[in-house]
């Protein structure tokens, strides 16, 4: 949960002030947050049916199937797509995990 927490964060630092057409113009930035996505998607994976039990309103399928578009089938990827997910998506993603993770601060390592 952490790591997708992290990666979130980092696309939301990576593209705060950029609308679409900004982001769209950015190589390194639309790269950074494909990478990151990459892991979060990872995370969505390892987290397996736990994500769907403790945070349903979140569509977990698509979560990890994120990550094999853009590992395989990256030129296929929408920038649009990627966008309407940075800015309807993950936001609510990141308020859920880091309002049920402050429940454990000495558990840092372990979710």
């Amino acid at each position: 949960m952490r790591d997708i927490v992290e990666n979130g964060a980092a696309i939301v630092e990576y593209t705060q002030g950029m609308d679409f057409q900004a982001y769209v113009g950015n190589r390194l930035v639309r790269d950074a947050v494909e990478r990151c996505f990459s892991r979060v998607s990872e995370a969505g994976v390892k987290l397996g049916l736990l994500a769907e039990e403790l945070f349903p309103a979140h569509d977990w399928l698509a979560i990890r199937n994120l990550g094999n578009v853009l590992r395989h089938d990256y030129k296929g990827v929408l920038d649009s797509v990627i966008w309407t997910t940075i800015v309807d998506r993950l936001p609510p993603l990141l308020i859920e995990l880091e309002t049920f993770l402050a429940q454990y601060p000495d558990e840092q390592e372990t979710l």
